[in-house]
């Protein structure tokens, strides 16, 4: 709570004296960006863990609750910085968690191979590490540590929580209808412990991620699946028992990398990741002629407007998407579009309908899908009409089916002292949602055969879109997940690739020659502070609604450190991803 208050008065005071600055800040920067002095090295702090793109509230959001690094920052700063002459090379300084998922270090694996292939230098150094971390710290020609640093390998584990003897402790009995056995997400509240589907979901699952680590640490570290295993035996590392065991390749505090990266410099020249994006791409001629727009699309979705929900993180709105792709379609200028779908699902209603104006764009002009760490259940049914769709690898994905229904809260109410009387209605199924009572017989039937046709009107048109019959889809469906790899062998997504590839993809689809240069544009577009400050509540609420949600996220996080670390002092403060 202290560190609350702490950060709320921090942003409340950063607020008020950026509302001071903002005339001179705007000014500051009609030149195109700031000043990078020759021979910098541009930083890439993976401290943390990043978003996909900028939260809802624009800038405001980053300074009310702490300047999160982006996917996409990064694979654009990279890409600037391949051409700029002012930039030496890049350093990634990651501490555990610093990736947060497996598809977005993923993509910045290869941004590194790309960048080498420009012949500048990449350096990692980690104040720290974890076992996703280590898969993105490997693509790199060197892996550096601080002698003290935190570093662990350990395999891989999956967890579910179960409040079903909670919910009957309060007097709350789930009314819940899922569509099928592999749609574990309503087993939390509906099982007390996980159904033998849902392990077996996740056993397939582990199995393909478990595969691409040992390959890519294979390819990368020359580290087989025996060592491997031998090395997660010991899990926790010391500096030199890190190197000793081919974990990294050499120890240093980070002045120490610095003044050897100086040269006749008396200091490292440096330029952070958010300073360097205000440089524009049009600055370093990496403008073309045809725009190919980049549309956004992460969150859980649920409302008409893309925000931020205080437990949940960001939203996706579909009208905030929809709209997006309407005007990218009306948009002569634009080319192609692809839609970076970063999203678990969410609303049925509000997921096809950012799908349909996916399906009528793409019948004007090219709509390349493009998932990230998750597509699944509505962030598949956003995907599945666009004209050709591109998951990673280690992309989570499908989860076709769906859950419906309501909780019955009459016990809990009595436990509580408060009294209904719904006796009184007219005309039948008048209390069908009732949160007072179970549904009757006939409720049920009636309710469970109206969801069972919605869901196979849905898995019909999956069927027809990817080129299935509907069985074939349906062995597909009833909530399975699947890797990206999975997914591709089983014809859910049309190939594997990042961000990058998307691009070419859709070059390619829009018959744009291959030496031509492309303008990407950003959508929705993020706020600057002056359009943060005078958009009105709806920002403002935003940025606040983030500050709480990072707020309370770091908070747990900080405090199962400190306990695992005070409660064993061998143990090393982790909180894995796993």
């Amino acid at each position: 709570m202290k560190s609350f208050l702490t950060a709320f008065l921090g942003a409340l005071c950063a607020i008020l004296l950026t509302i001071a600055m903002t005339a001179g800040v705007g000014s500051c920067y009609v030149g195109g960006g700031p000043e990078v002095e020759k021979r910098s090295w541009l930083v890439l702090e993976l401290t943390g863990g990043i978003t996909e793109y900028d939260p809802p509230g624009g800038v405001l959001s980053q300074v009310t609750g702490g300047s999160p690094e982006t996917l996409t920052r990064i694979l654009d700063n990279m890409r600037k910085a391949e051409v700029d002459d002012r930039i030496e090379g890049v350093i990634f300084k990651v501490a555990s968690g610093g990736a947060s998922s497996r598809a977005k270090g993923q993509e910045i694996r290869g941004a590194i191979a790309r960048f080498l292939e420009s012949g500048k230098p990449v350096h990692c150094w980690a104040e720290s590490f974890g076992t996703t971390d280590y898969a993105l710290l490997a693509a790199c020609p060197e892996i550096l540590a601080a002698p003290t640093g935190y570093m662990e390998l350990k395999g891989f584990s999956a967890t579910s929580m179960h409040i079903r003897d909670a919910l009957d402790k309060l007097g709350v009995r789930p009314q819940l209808h899922k569509i099928k056995d592999y749609k574990s997400a309503a087993e939390m509240m509906m099982n007390s412990e996980a159904t033998e589907s849902a392990k077996e979901n996740r056993r397939w699952i582990m199995e393909d991620l478990w595969q691409q680590f040992v390959e890519i640490l294979e390819q990368d570290r020359d580290l087989g699946e025996d060592k491997i295993l031998a090395l997660m035996e010991h899990a926790f590392f010391e500096g030199q028992e890190a190197v000793d065991a081919g974990l990294v390749d050499r120890l240093a505090y980070w002045d120490e990398l610095a003044d050897e990266l100086k040269g006749d410099d008396d200091t490292l020249r440096v330029v952070d990741s958010g300073t360097y994006g205000q440089i524009e791409a049009e600055s370093l001629g990496l403008k073309g002629k045809q725009t190919i727009a980049v549309i956004h699309a992460q969150g859980t979705i649920m409302g008409r407007q893309s925000g931020v929900n205080p437990m949940l993180g960001m939203t996706l709105g579909h009208e905030t998407i929809v709209a997006e792709l309407r005007k990218a379609r009306l948009d002569e200028d634009v080319a192609a579009v692809i839609v970076r779908v970063d999203s678990p699902g969410g609303d049925a209603l509000g997921s096809d309908l950012m799908g349909h104006e996916v399906e009528v764009t793409a019948a004007v002009k090219p709509v390349v899908i493009s998932m990230v760490d998750v597509a699944a259940s509505g962030g598949y049914h956003i995907s599945y009409r666009g004209t050709r769709i591109l998951a990673d690898p280690m992309t989570v994905t499908g989860s076709i089916g769906s859950i419906t229904g309501k909780f019955n809260a009459a016990g809990l109410y009595e436990k509580l002292g408060v009294g209904y009387d719904d006796s009184v209605s007219k005309g039948p199924m008048a209390h069908v949602h009732s949160d007072l009572r179970d549904y009757s017989e006939a409720e049920w039937e009636r309710f469970t055969d109206n969801h069972w046709d919605g869901f196979n009107r849905w898995l019909r048109d999956v069927a027809e879109h990817r080129g299935m019959t509907f069985e074939e889809a349906e062995q597909l469906a009833h909530g399975r997940v699947w890797t990206g790899r999975q997914a591709l062998q089983n014809g859910l997504v049309d190939e594997l690739g990042d961000f990058h590839r998307a691009v070419e993809v859709a070059r390619e689809l829009a018959e744009i020659p291959a030496d031509d240069k492309v303008t990407l544009a950003h959508f929705p577009k993020s706020q600057s502070l002056l359009e943060s400050l005078t958009g009105g509540d709806a920002a403002v609420g935003d940025a606040a609604r983030w500050a709480v949600y990072t707020t309370l996220q770091r908070d747990i996080e900080q405090t199962l450190q400190y306990l695992a670390a005070d409660s064993d002092p061998t143990v090393r403060a982790f909180v894995s991803g796993y």
